[in-house]
């Protein structure tokens, strides 16, 4: 008897918080906002400027393994032209330079592609940083209770803020003097916003 008294209790309780539930829900509403990431990554002018770096950073390695390349191919193509009529030891020493510089080139192109996608690594990890950042700073200014990114299967596009989300980004860009920002080494993790009701 006790226990039917108890699980009557329990259920009557459940009922009347269900029935409470959906009031509470009704009067609090969600500013939701969705950002389409590869979008910014793409389109924001401090990505360009980032890549735009990059790229003038390492065309002075990238000419010169190309000078080096065609250099080699003349080589080869001058080996093929008199190989015959050069003498044996003439011959073998040109094949061994020939070997050795193609041996350098490739060493050289594998330096160049590893500190490449290191650079850019590191140039990605900082835009994606700032990026957030700027996604932040707008969420909390136009009063978004969630923006969320990756990941969404469905949203309507009255919802997507990518469009304002770049406009401050090129408003920032412009008044940074036309440089890609510095974020701030780590930005610090938001505390966890109580749930509203």
């Amino acid at each position: 008897m006790a226990r039917l008294s108890i699980t009557a209790i329990f259920w009557a309780a459940l009922a009347g918080l269900a029935t409470i539930a959906p009031i509470g829900a009704a009067n609090a509403e969600l500013k939701i906002g969705v950002v389409n990431v590869p979008r910014l990554l793409e389109e924001a002018p401090q990505a360009k400027t980032a890549m735009q770096a990059l790229q003038d950073e390492f065309a002075p390695r990238q000419r010169e393994i190309v000078s080096q390349t065609k250099d080699l191919k003349a080589k080869e193509e001058k080996l093929q032209r008199d190989g015959a009529v050069m003498a044996e030891n003439e011959r073998r020493n040109f094949e061994k330079d020939l070997r050795d510089g193609q041996r350098e080139v490739q060493r050289k192109q594998n330096e160049y592609v590893e500190d490449l996608n290191l650079r850019r690594n590191e140039e990605l990890g900082k835009l994606q940083r700032s990026l957030l950042q700027e996604v932040q700073t707008y969420a909390k200014s136009s009063n978004y209770d969630l923006v969320v990114g990756d990941g969404v299967l469905f949203r309507n596009d009255s919802i997507d803020i990518t469009a304002q989300i770049l406009a401050a980004l090129q408003a920032h860009f412009k008044t940074s003097g036309g440089t890609a920002p510095k974020p701030a080494a780590t930005p610090a993790k938001p505390a966890a916003s109580p749930v509203k009701p």
